[in-house]
C-alpha cells in the first residue's frame, strides 16, 4: 500500500511539476500597459524571462528614453507576479488571469493601479529568408585582412564628435563612445573644465541632439530605425530628463528654435493625422503645448510652414490636388491669402526674413521661378515683386546664404555646390574671416559648425577627399585658430585616395558630372575593378565632394569607386532635374552605364570587373541594371533597395501618401496604362530571369520608407531558381543601418562578397 501511494505521490509530484512549468511558461514574455499619473499615461513594458533561478525581467519606459532597465527582484508564486527595482523604488504586484496581469505600481509611497497585456514581438518579413550569421562570417572571410587599414577603421563611429558650444559659450557639448560601441552626450565646462554625462545612449540610438538654451538640452530618438522621432529634453546638469512628446505612432519635426522664447521652440507633429503634420509650440521644460495652426485637409494638406523668428505663423505651402501648391502669406498676423500659385516643380521657398530691414515683408527667397539655376533673390512678401537679384551661378542652383544674428541680421555669405561646396562671403566682416579660413586650409572644405551668440567663438568643420574631419576652434577677439578634435587620427591623409570630379556627354548629349575616386594602382596606370555607386533619392539628391568612408575602403583594397550625378540629380538647375522624370530606371540609368563607359574609356577601370552597388534608389539601380544590362557587372550589392514599383508605392508611410501624385510624376503613374507597363519593365521583381550574375541583399528590418517586403520578393524569387543569394537584415535597424557594429558587419560581409566575385586571382576563402 505504501509503494502504491509512493508511486501515486510521484504522479502527483510529477504533474505539479509539469503544471508549475507550464504556469511558467505563460509569465514569460512581454507584457504592455500605461501607467496613468496626474492624467498623463505613461507607457511601461516588461520583459520576463527564465533563468536558472527563476525569472529575470526588464523593464521599458519609452516616455523616460530608457530600455532593457534590469529588475532586482522577479518572482511567480500562486498566479502572482511581483517585480521590483531597489533603486527608483519601484515594485509591481499584479495577478495573472490568461493574458493579462492586473496589479498595483508602488514608488515613492504612491499606488496606481497598472495592467498589462501580453504581446508578441513579431519581427517584420519572412523570417525564413535571413542568410545565417555563420553564413555571412564564412562570405565576409573572402576579404583578405593584410591590409594597413581595416573594416573598422573606415566605419567606427570616432571616439568624440558632433561638438557644439551653448548659446553664450560657457559651455561644450559633444558625443563621447564607451567601450560598448554606445555614443553618449556629455558637457564640458569651459571655466572650470568639468565634464558631465547629461544623456546616456541605450538600446535606441540618440539621433540628433543641440542647445535649447544655455541650460537646456533637446535630443530625439526612435524605435529600431522606425523614423517616429519623439523629443526629449535634459538640463545641462542630467537633470529633469523628460520625454516631451509621449505620444506613440507619432512623428516629431523640429521647425524652428526660438531664440527670442528660450523656454520654447516649433515642433510639427503628425498627432490628429498620421498623413498631415500640424506646428505646435512646445515648452522644453513641462512639454506642454500650444497648437498654432490647424492643418485639417488631408486631401490638400500644408506641407510648409513659415515662421520668423519671433515664432509668429507667416506664411505656408498648401497642396492643391495632390500636385499643385499655392503659397499663403499674412500681411496683417490673422489672415492669410494666396500670393503664389506654384507647380510642386517650383521653387519658392523663403530662407529667412530680412531683419535688417525696416519693411517687415522684406525676405531672402531662394527660387528658380524666372531661372533655370535657383537663384536668391531679396523680395517684398506684400507687394509680390522682386525687390533685388542677389546671387546666382550659372551652372550650380544656388543653396543658402548666411547671416549674423549678432551683427543686427548682417548677409555674411551665399553658398552653393559645384564641383566643391563654395562659398561667397559678402560683408567685410566676412570677406575678413574667410580669407583667413582660405590662408589658413587651403583645398580643403571649410563650414561654420557653430558660433556664440556674441560671436566671440566659431567652431569650424574642415575636410576634403582624404581628411575625414577635424574640429577647429578660433577666438574672435585673438584671431587664433586651435585644433579642438581631430575625428579619425588613425587615418593618415597621405593613405586615402582622391576623389576627382569627372564631367562627360550622355549618349543623348547631356552634361553630365560626377565623380572618380581611384586606388594607386589605377593612378600606376593599372586598370582595376571598379564599383559604380549610383546615389540614393533620387530626385534633387547629388554627391558631392568630400571624405567618402566607403570609397576609402574601397580604394584601400585596390577597388575604384564611380559616383555619377545621373539626370534627376539636385543642384544642376531644373531643366537637368526634371530631364530625369519619367526616367528611373530607363535614361537615368543610361547616364550611369555612360558614366561607366567614360571611366573604362579613360584607362582607369577594368569595365568586365565591375560592381555595382547602393542605397535606396540606389540599391533598386543595383537591381535594375543586374537586368537592364544582365551581362555589364560582375556582381552587385543591393542596399535597401526598391524590387518592385508597384508594391513600394502601396507601402508607403501615412505621411508619404498625400504626395503619391507628384511622386507618379517623377516615378510612374499606374492609372496610365502605357506607364504601367513601363513600371513593369523597370521592375526588377519581374525580370529576375536576367539575373545572372551574384547578387547580395541588405536590408534594415523596421524600414518605413523601402519596406521590408522590397528585399524579401528578389531574394524570395531568386531562391526559387535556385540562386545563392547572401541576405542580410537586421532587426534593429531602418533604412540604413545607424548601429556601428552593424555597419561593420555590413562593410566586412561587402568586402568578402567583392573578393570572392570582383578580384579574380583569389578562387577560395582567405581563411576558415
Amino acid at each position: 500500500m505504501r509503494r502504491k501511494i509512493s508511486k501515486l505521490s510521484a504522479v502527483v509530484i510529477l504533474f505539479l511539476c509539469v503544471a508549475t512549468q507550464v504556469k511558467a511558461q505563460d509569465i514569460t514574455g512581454s507584457w504592455k500597459g500605461k501607467l496613468s499619473v496626474q492624467g498623463t499615461e505613461v507607457p511601461l513594458v516588461f520583459d520576463i524571462k527564465n533563468s536558472e533561478d527563476g525569472y529575470t525581467s526588464t523593464m521599458d519606459s519609452p516616455s523616460q528614453g530608457a530600455t532593457g532597465i534590469p529588475m532586482d527582484v522577479t518572482t511567480y508564486e500562486n498566479d502572482t507576479l511581483t517585480i521590483k527595482f531597489n533603486q527608483a523604488g519601484i515594485k509591481y504586484v499584479a495577478a495573472l488571469k490568461e493574458t493579462s496581469l492586473n496589479g498595483t505600481f508602488y514608488q515613492a509611497g504612491m499606488e496606481f493601479p497598472l495592467t498589462l497585456n501580453k504581446t508578441e514581438k513579431t519581427l517584420p518579413g519572412n523570417v525564413s529568408l535571413p542568410t545565417s550569421d555563420g553564413d555571412l562570417e564564412k562570405l565576409a572571410n573572402w576579404n583578405p585582412t593584410n591590409y594597413k587599414y581595416s573594416v573598422e577603421d573606415y566605419f567606427a563611429r570616432p571616439k568624440a564628435s558632433s561638438f557644439s558650444f551653448s548659446p553664450n559659450g560657457t559651455y561644450l557639448s559633444y558625443r563621447e563612445k564607451d567601450e560598448n560601441k554606445k555614443n553618449h552626450v556629455y558637457v564640458k565646462n569651459l571655466e572650470t573644465n568639468k565634464v558631465k554625462r547629461v544623456i546616456e545612449e541605450k538600446e535606441e540610438l540618440i539621433r540628433g541632439f543641440g542647445w535649447a538654451n544655455e541650460n537646456r538640452m533637446i535630443y530625439i530618438m526612435d524605435k529600431g530605425g522606425n523614423e517616429d522621432y519623439h523629443l526629449f529634453a535634459v538640463n545641462v546638469d542630467g537633470t529633469n530628463q523628460k520625454e516631451l512628446t509621449p505620444f506613440d505612432g507619432v512623428k516629431v519635426n523640429i521647425l524652428n528654435g526660438l531664440k527670442e522664447d528660450k523656454d520654447h521652440m516649433i515642433i510639427a507633429m503628425n498627432q490628429n493625422n498620421p498623413q498631415i503634420f500640424e506646428p505646435y509650440k512646445i515648452n522644453i521644460e513641462t512639454g506642454e503645448l500650444k497648437q498654432l495652426y490647424k492643418n485639417e485637409d488631408a486631401s490638400n494638406p500644408i506641407n510648409s510652414y513659415v515662421f520668423d523668428k519671433d515664432g509668429k505663423l507667416r506664411g505656408f505651402v498648401k497642396l492643391r490636388n495632390g500636385v499643385n501648391q499655392d503659397f499663403y502669406y499674412t500681411i496683417d498676423g490673422e489672415n492669410y491669402n494666396i500670393i503664389k500659385q506654384l507647380s510642386w516643380k517650383d521653387s519658392f521657398g523663403i530662407s529667412s526674413f530680412n531683419y535688417a530691414s525696416n519693411n517687415p515683408h522684406e525676405a531672402y527667397v531662394i527660387s528658380n521661378l524666372d531661372s533655370d539655376k535657383a537663384q536668391i533673390l531679396l523680395y517684398d512678401l506684400k507687394e509680390d515683386k522682386v525687390i533685388k537679384n542677389l546671387f546666382s551661378n550659372d551652372n550650380y542652383d544656388v543653396s543658402g546664404l548666411g547671416l549674423s544674428r549678432y551683427r543686427g541680421y548682417e548677409l555674411d555669405y551665399f553658398s552653393y555646390n559645384g564641383e566643391k561646396n563654395v562659398m561667397v562671403p559678402v560683408s567685410d566682416y566676412a570677406k575678413k574671416l574667410h580669407k583667413k579660413l582660405t590662408n589658413k586650409f587651403p583645398g580643403y572644405n571649410f563650414s561654420i559648425s557653430d558660433v556664440t551668440d556674441d560671436e566671440s567663438k566659431y567652431l569650424f568643420f574642415i575636410q576634403s577627399d582624404k581628411l575625414y574631419g577635424t574640429y577647429y576652434s578660433y577666438d574672435a577677439k585673438t584671431e587664433e585658430f586651435k585644433l579642438l578634435y581631430d575625428l579619425m587620427p588613425n587615418l593618415i591623409e597621405s593613405d586615402m585616395a582622391e576623389m576627382r570630379p569627372i564631367t562627360f556627354k550622355s549618349r543623348d548629349g547631356l552634361t553630365i558630372h560626377g565623380y572618380i575616386t581611384l586606388p594607386k594602382e589605377a593612378l600606376n596606370g593599372e586598370r582595376v575593378p571598379v564599383i559604380v555607386n549610383p546615389h540614393g533619392g533620387p530626385q534633387g539628391i547629388r554627391d558631392s565632394w568630400g571624405f567618402n568612408s566607403e570609397a576609402q575602403l574601397f580604394a584601400s583594397r585596390g577597388y575604384a569607386t564611380l559616383q555619377v550625378n545621373f539626370r534627376i540629380s539636385g543642384g544642376y538647375g531644373r531643366e537637368f532635374l526634371e530631364s530625369g522624370f519619367k526616367q528611373i530606371g530607363r535614361k537615368a540609368m543610361d547616364d550611369v552605364e555612360d558614366g561607366l563607359q567614360y571611366v573604362v574609356d579613360q584607362g582607369w577601370v577594368d569595365k568586365d570587373n565591375a560592381a555595382i552597388y547602393g542605397g535606396s534608389h540606389g540599391g533598386y539601380a543595383v537591381l535594375r541594371g543586374l537586368t537592364k544590362t544582365p551581362d555589364l557587372y560582375a556582381c552587385g550589392v543591393d542596399y535597401v533597395g526598391v524590387s518592385n514599383i508597384f508594391t513600394f508605392f502601396e507601402s508607403f508611410p501615412e505621411y508619404w501618401k498625400p504626395y503619391k501624385k507628384i511622386v507618379k510624376e517623377i516615378w510612374y503613374d499606374s492609372d496610365i496604362p502605357e506607364e504601367k507597363e513601363i513600371m513593369k519593365e523597370v521592375s526588377p521583381v519581374f525580370h529576375i530571369d536576367k539575373i545572372k550574375k551574384p547578387l547580395m541583399v541588405v536590408q534594415g528590418a523596421n524600414d518605413p520608407r523601402v519596406n521590408i517586403d522590397e528585399s524579401d520578393q528578389i531574394v524570395e524569387g531568386l531562391r526559387a531558381k535556385g540562386v545563392d543569394v547572401p541576405y542580410m537584415v537586421k532587426y534593429d535597424e531602418g533604412h540604413g543601418f545607424g548601429k556601428e557594429e552593424n555597419r561593420i558587419a555590413l562593410y566586412e560581409t561587402m568586402m568578402g562578397f567583392y573578393a570572392k566575385h570582383l578580384k579574380k586571382e583569389i578562387k577560395q576563402p582567405i581563411k576558415d
